[in-house]
């Protein structure tokens, strides 16, 4: 099984929609999925997340299914926080960021949020939902997690391509959850793009599968369809 996660096109967040750009950004993605198809598209509740499947799911001729979890505003209720009168994702604040990398939060691995700077926050409660979601949405698709092995079984293999049409903040924890790395490694030191596409391999074989990720934020369909490439419109790659 192949596994699309791709994040919406360039946004307004408020009302909840696509800039024209996002709009191109979205057409340009669905023609490159479109070359080898889906079998499967899942979406975020958010308007967003919507218009930017919506190109795809009418080029490969399938129906979005609609997951509530995967909207962004949730996993903000848990992971965002404010401080100095600024609320943002915990691990673009500087101070938390520290916290973060440091070795006494790295040797937390999958519970990182036990540190006691974070007894304070929801974190442990976010993630531990994520992590539940993701792993019941892998199950669906035929692979148990044994968070132990920090790995899958295919209890029913399969060469299906799935897309997940979602968002930046709550991808980090998502991607977290589904590669087995630990969320402050995944957050602080990666990015994702307007519709950038992460291509995660789930190889069938007898024993215990770690998922491969091929491809992380890849924008080739914005360079291909000459847009503009200018990375979340702050950064000329």
């Amino acid at each position: 099984m192949l596994l699309f996660y791709i994040r919406h096109g360039d946004p307004i967040y408020n009302p909840d929609s696509l800039t024209p750009q996002g709009e191109q950004q979205a057409q340009a993605l669905a023609k490159r999925l479109a070359r080898h198809g889906l079998d499967r598209v899942y979406v975020s509740s958010s308007n967003r997340a919507i218009l930017t499947a919506k190109p795809t799911c009418e080029l490969v001729k399938k129906e979005m299914t609609v997951l509530d979890w995967c909207n962004e505003s949730h996993a903000w209720r848990d992971l965002a926080i404010t401080l100095d009168g600024r609320t943002d994702w915990c691990f673009q604040h500087r101070s938390i960021r520290e916290i973060m990398v440091s070795n006494e939060v790295r040797v937390l691995g999958r519970e990182w949020y036990k540190h006691p700077a974070f007894a304070d926050t929801s974190y442990e409660a976010g993630m531990t939902r994520i992590q539940r979601e993701c792993d019941a949405l892998l199950l669906s698709l035929g692979y148990r997690h044994d968070l132990e092995k920090n790995g899958y079984y295919a209890e029913h293999p399969n060469h299906e391509r799935v897309a997940l049409f979602a968002h930046h903040g709550f991808g980090e924890a998502f991607l977290s959850c589904l590669l087995d790395i630990p969320y402050p490694e995944m957050a602080i030191r990666t990015d994702i793009g307007h519709t950038g596409m992460t291509v995660i391999n789930f190889q069938n074989n007898d024993g215990l599968i770690i998922p491969r990720m091929l491809q992380f934020s890849n924008d080739s369909h914005i360079y291909a369809e000459g847009l503009p490439t200018k990375y979340c419109n702050s950064i000329y790659f």
